[in-house]
């Protein structure tokens, strides 16, 4: 028995290189998978072909970067053009920028093996007027491109504005002439120019469904309208408030131009005072409706109080509304009797007026509206239950903050979240503040 025990003991012995090997690969993946789990000891470099590609896809680029080392496998997996489809070019001064910047030797090689690869290509840029000419000097280098999805993000003013108007417009005709096949174009800060827009419409005409061009002061009407005369499949356009007028929305609704099925407007305002915001005619958005019946119109709002005055004294067709700054009681009762079509509305600040009168009356009237977010407001819990009681559960999306609530006789918050649930048809509850 003693003798058979021994044998069986040698036997079994683990190899010492087989010990040393399995603690290694606990050192590896005992952390993340635990000493037990079975992961710890899958050889990485086996794994199939598409398994590796989609953990490179949602690697960070220099994690990519960095993977694409541990192997002959995994790099070749590393230049697959699949992977390449989609790319985020992050451009800044690390001296003064959060930005992790692309790496420019990656940049290069990039350049060099996958600018024919390239469909859904982004830009983000800082501040400094270096990080906006090296996009624009990129942008000039994809000659083979066959872009789908272009856009220029520039995380703070002024980037790409302090670019010479010539650069940036002979950078960005090397992607227009090139691609043949953009359908989104997403384009905020630029000194972008009719003329520009001429060469995209002129390449891209048949494949255009997206154009978002906040801020772009070089823009007329007439650009867009160039746009929407030869562009028949665009279906979403954002642009500044200060481009659209009577004349725009009424050629918009010619038999000619496309049914539209977003229209962004963003109401901007750096220097209150300095700028006087004109009005829009009823007769003018009817047309449009008419046109486009299932039309989005959506509006953001970065105004000061006393900006508001040209805004909503005549019914208006806006379905979204996003109030960035503080909007007074007056104008929120103005959106209670003029937009009928209302489905969204978020308010970020009101002040220390209670809004009971103003929710209710929009509740009365604006029959669409599914979602309700208010954020630095007033409005007493009895005045929140009757917008509630009255909305029901077409109110899909409604997120208050719980400092917005006042405790009256009628309810306290505890009894406010059931009052409110029992309405909606669900559990709801007010959202809290982040303690850290």
């Amino acid at each position: 028995m003693k003798r058979a025990r021994q044998k069986f003991v040698v036997e079994n012995q683990i190899p010492q290189t087989s010990q040393k090997n399995k603690k290694q690969r606990t050192c590896l993946y005992g952390s993340a998978f635990g000493e037990s789990d079975p992961l710890a000891s899958m050889d990485w470099g086996s794994l199939p072909h598409h398994v590796i590609l989609r953990i490179f896809q949602f690697l960070p680029l220099v994690d990519r970067a960095r993977a694409s080392s541990v192997c002959r496998r995994w790099n070749e997996i590393f230049h697959i053009p699949d992977l390449w489809r989609k790319f985020e070019f992050e451009l800044s001064q690390p001296a003064t920028s959060y930005l992790k910047s692309t790496h420019p030797d990656l940049i290069q090689q990039i350049i060099k093996r996958h600018a024919d690869h390239l469909q859904y290509v982004s830009f983000k840029v800082d501040s400094s007027t270096e990080s906006a000419e090296a996009a624009c000097d990129i942008l000039s280098q994809l000659v083979n491109c066959s872009i789908k999805t272009l856009g220029l993000i520039s995380t703070a003013k002024p980037s790409f504005m302090n670019v010479s108007k010539a650069h940036f417009a002979s950078a960005l005709t090397v992607v227009f002439v090139n691609s043949k096949s953009l359908s989104s174009i997403k384009i905020d800060d630029t000194p972008l120019d009719d003329p520009s827009l001429k060469v995209l419409v002129a390449n891209n005409s048949d494949t255009l469904k997206l154009l978002k061009m906040s801020s772009c002061p070089h823009v007329s009407p007439a650009g867009i309208l160039c746009v929407a005369d030869h562009c028949h499949g665009l279906k979403e356009l954002a642009l500044n408030y200060y481009i659209l007028s009577d004349e725009l929305l009424l050629a918009l609704s010619s038999e000619k131009h496309v049914d539209l099925e977003h229209l962004r407007i963003d109401v901007v305002s750096e220097n209150p005072g300095q700028v006087e915001f004109h009005t829009i005619k009823k007769q003018s958005w009817d047309a449009f409706v008419k046109h486009s019946p299932k039309v989005n119109i959506v509006m953001y709002f970065f105004l000061y109080e006393e900006e508001f005055d040209a805004f909503f004294r005549e019914e208006t067709p806006v379905t979204h509304l996003y109030f960035g700054r503080a909007v007074s009681k007056a104008m929120l009762g103005r959106i209670g009797m003029n937009c009928p079509r209302l489905i969204e509305l978020v308010v970020c600040a009101n002040g220390l007026q209670p809004l009971d009168d103003e929710l209710i009356q929009i509740a009365e009237r604006c029959k669409n509206l599914t979602a309700m977010g208010l954020g630095e407001c007033e409005v007493t819990c009895r005045g929140f239950i009757e917008f509630v009681k009255m909305c029901g559960g077409r109110l899909n999306q409604l997120s208050i903050m719980e400092e917005v609530l006042i405790p009256d006789n009628d309810y306290s918050l505890d009894q406010l979240h059931l009052e409110v649930s029992k309405h909606l048809g669900r559990m709801w509850f007010p959202d809290m503040m982040p303690t850290w």
